[in-house]
């Protein structure tokens, strides 16, 4: 769904993503001038993890498809960005902090602090592009009221708007996010506190929808074969686990070299 610019057609999907990612960049500018790091860090990040982003996500939906193949990965016609997922693009994006890192010689948890309110933000906004492809959604149900349920007009008849329920609570999650980061100065706090919030919210959602990626070889009978249920149960106990790490001073604070440099 979308519309054409001088014969070039341009999806509503589309623009809900680079949005998104605009805006979050834009966030992370705003929140290294309130710490005082080196407000050019958001544009070097960028320019690593969005491609591993993408190759991630593409990656991980291929992997757990019953439709699609290795011999698949570079065909986009095939599914379009329905051949993408959102845990992919975060571990993708993860070797980009690891990678970014490892060359600024810093800690990982002052870096993955600073993007996980953008973060959450971004996955906020680009949910709605779910709603404008008509995906993401949950069982059929008898309310017919947005945002409860949506139409799917593929199917003929109202599903539960599960992406919009994800959505919500993910703006909600960005306020926990960006307060916690404004007024925590221990870093891993925010990065904790974001795989809490976002492992709950989709371990939640996923069995309501309808379109679950599972593990190989099962079916959708059981929730436990959702692998983003299951990994959203994983991320919950790491959150919960470097909170108390975090609490005991088990984790690195080293940030140095993320100031900015004065002459």
């Amino acid at each position: 769904m979308g519309f054409e610019i001088f014969g070039v057609h341009i999806a509503y999907y589309g623009i809900i993503i680079a949005s998104g990612l605009l805006i979050g960049i834009l966030l992370c500018d705003f929140l290294c001038r309130k710490r005082g790091y080196d407000n050019n860090i958001p544009y070097v990040l960028v320019l690593i993890m969005v491609p591993l982003a993408i190759l991630g996500a593409r990656l991980y939906y291929i992997v757990f498809s019953d439709q699609l193949t290795m011999a698949d990965f570079f065909d986009l016609s095939n599914g379009g960005f329905q051949g993408l997922a959102i845990y992919g693009a975060e571990i993708g994006g993860f070797l980009g902090v690891i990678i970014y890192c490892s060359f600024k010689k810093c800690s990982l948890f002052p870096v993955l602090d600073l993007i996980v309110p953008a973060l959450i933000l971004g996955q906020c906004i680009g949910r709605w592009g779910n709603f404008f492809n008509q995906e993401a959604y949950g069982v059929a149900t008898n309310w017919t009221t947005f945002p409860f349920a949506v139409y799917i007009e593929a199917v003929g008849e109202y599903h539960l708007a599960t992406f919009f329920y994800e959505s919500f609570l993910n703006f909600i999650g960005f306020w926990v996010l960006l307060t916690v980061y404004l007024k925590e100065k221990k870093h891993g706090t925010a990065t904790a506190t974001y795989l809490i919030w976002y492992g709950t919210v989709r371990a939640l959602i996923e069995p309501l929808r309808t379109d679950s990626l599972l593990i190989p070889g099962t079916t959708a009978d059981f929730v436990f074969n959702r692998i983003s249920f299951v990994l959203s149960i994983a991320l919950v106990i790491l959150g919960v686990v470097l909170l108390v790490l975090n609490k005991k001073g088990k984790l690195s604070q080293n940030d140095k070299q993320l100031f900015k440099q004065t002459h």
